[in-house]
């Protein structure tokens, strides 16, 4: 008989429709969740600052799922992650130039490019094919030693505690590696996480992906499979993001919360009346033009030559 894994790995090599994929990734994510919480449970995180208003947390079968890029972290994981494996020679400048091309996109726009997803889905999954799943998971705990103290908006952060100082489980829900949302999640002493999982086979990563990238309404469903698992009760349950692309799973919980809207989430909060935090400065600075946009873009330039440059005198 086909352990649980197994079974997913020959499920992801048949093909599927894009539903049918995010319901695999969905499920994937969840029972990696429910794994890495048997085996590890959270740490306790850091007072927070700051007390923002939240939705009401006093029920058992309440849980708060949140959002990483731009809810949780002040930019995108995939970027701190591509940095971070730049300068172990996991691959080249040029590499590193697009990830910085993405990250000033994010940050300046607010919003998610399905191109860039699917460029630094591809570009990653190259990249760890054949490695060993222990030696990324030693290499991502060196990366987001410091970035998660130092990239964290406290007012999220503050959001988290209210949640678990209730007595709440609290999940992270990101398309980021779930190798790093784990370690997220355990610096900011949440329940677990939900990410994007590689498939693995003898302890290597194979190139491929359990379903697709969990992104969007894949997300949503593996809130759903959690849910099932842990007994919750969606009507009781809060989710946090900033993204349009995660109104599929900011819908199918009684408490949906906007945090740093991009224009088009804003404007459905808007309209459904849901509430909305904003934790930035500056925010309609991504708004003065095209001249901004080509500044940061040069700056992001500047920024990686500097850094092959650093490299280069270190050798």
């Amino acid at each position: 008989m086909l352990g649980p894994m197994a079974a997913l790995r020959r499920l992801t090599q048949t093909r599927r429709s894009p539903s049918e994929r995010a319901a695999l990734a969905g499920e994937a994510a969840a029972d990696a969740a429910e794994r890495a919480l048997r085996e590890a449970p959270a740490a306790a995180p850091e007072a927070p600052e700051e007390q923002p208003a939240g939705p009401p947390v006093d029920h058992p079968h309440g849980a708060a799922f949140f959002d990483c890029d731009n809810t949780i972290l002040q930019g995108a994981a995939v970027f701190y992650l591509g940095v971070g494996l730049y300068r172990r020679d996991f691959f080249n400048r040029r590499d590193v130039a697009r990830f910085a091309w993405q990250q000033a996109w994010f940050r300046l726009r607010g919003s998610e490019d399905p191109d860039h997803i699917a460029d630094a889905r591809s570009t990653a999954l190259s990249l760890v094919a054949g490695k060993r799943t222990a030696d990324l998971e030693a290499i991502c705990e060196e990366i987001f030693e410091d970035i998660v103290a130092a990239k964290v908006w406290p007012g999220t952060r503050a959001l988290v505690q209210m949640h678990l100082d209730a007595g709440q489980r609290v999940w992270l829900v990101t398309a980021a590696p779930v190798e790093v949302a784990r370690i997220i999640a355990r610096r900011l002493g949440m329940t677990g996480a939900l990410g994007t999982v590689s498939e693995v086979v003898d302890g290597k990563y194979t190139g491929r992906l359990v379903g697709e990238m969990l992104h969007g309404p894949a997300k949503a469903e593996a809130v759903l499979a959690l849910a099932r698992r842990e007994q919750l009760d969606l009507g009781r349950c809060a989710a946090y993001s900033d993204s349009a692309n995660d109104i599929p799973m900011l819908s199918q919980v009684g408490h949906p919360f906007v945090v740093n809207p991009d224009g088009r989430l804003r404007k459905y909060a808007r309209a459904h009346g849901w509430r909305v935090q904003d934790f930035r400065t500056g925010r309609k600075a991504a708004r003065i033009g095209v001249p901004a946009a080509i500044g940061a873009g040069a700056l992001a330039g500047a920024a990686v030559a500097g850094l092959a440059a650093r490299r280069r005198r270190h050798r």
